[in-house]
């Protein structure tokens, strides 16, 4: 070895050892302290569980006064992955046109995960509700990388606007058989 490579060596080696003898002093010296809690928060028990829920309006009511035009900007979520030109490509995700309707997991030309390929159900309004509130609790095992839509008026609307977008519209969900569903 050289002298300079020497030095080089012993500047490295002086470098490490000075920020190690800083960590240990300055952990002395700094008493740190784990964080804790203010105040423990209480989680119900399963008592609270038999408590009534009021439930929103339900699906067929929300889409009755769904907006294809609020729609049409929840989209915007969906367009980094998917088109929805009528004979569009598909991108990272299938083409959604004329999407309502059709059978789950069979847009010609796109490789569905095994999660959604041939699984043998049709995209009706139900499911496709679950689908946007959650993909990965829809279908488990989906590579769809979306954490969902939460609120049930904007998954109406994006709903509304993907049926506008079809060669054969879904009719809307009756609202009164709703009502009466609910009621039995």
């Amino acid at each position: 070895m050289s002298l300079e490579s020497n030095k080089v060596f012993a500047a490295v080696l002086s470098a490490a050892l000075l920020i190690m003898v800083i960590t240990t002093v300055s952990e002395s010296v700094f008493h740190v302290e784990e964080n804790k809690p203010a105040f423990t928060i209480e989680v119900a028990t399963e008592a609270a569980t038999d408590a009534v829920v009021e439930e929103g309006p339900s699906l067929a009511e929300l889409l009755a006064v769904a907006d294809a035009g609020k729609g049409e900007r929840q989209f915007a979520k969906c367009k980094a992955c998917h088109s929805i030109d009528q004979g569009g490509s598909n991108g990272v995700g299938p083409n959604l046109y004329g999407v309502l309707g059709k059978p789950v997991g069979a847009h010609a030309g796109f490789n569905y995960t095994g999660a959604l390929a041939s699984n043998g159900q049709t995209w009706t309004w139900e499911l496709m509700d679950q689908w946007l509130a959650s993909p990965k609790n829809t279908f488990p095992g989906t590579a769809m990388a979306f954490a969902g839509i939460r609120k049930e008026a904007q998954r109406a609307d994006l709903m509304a606007y993907l049926n506008s977008l079809s060669d054969s519209p879904l009719a809307l969900p009756a609202v009164e058989a709703a009502a009466e569903e609910a009621a039995e």
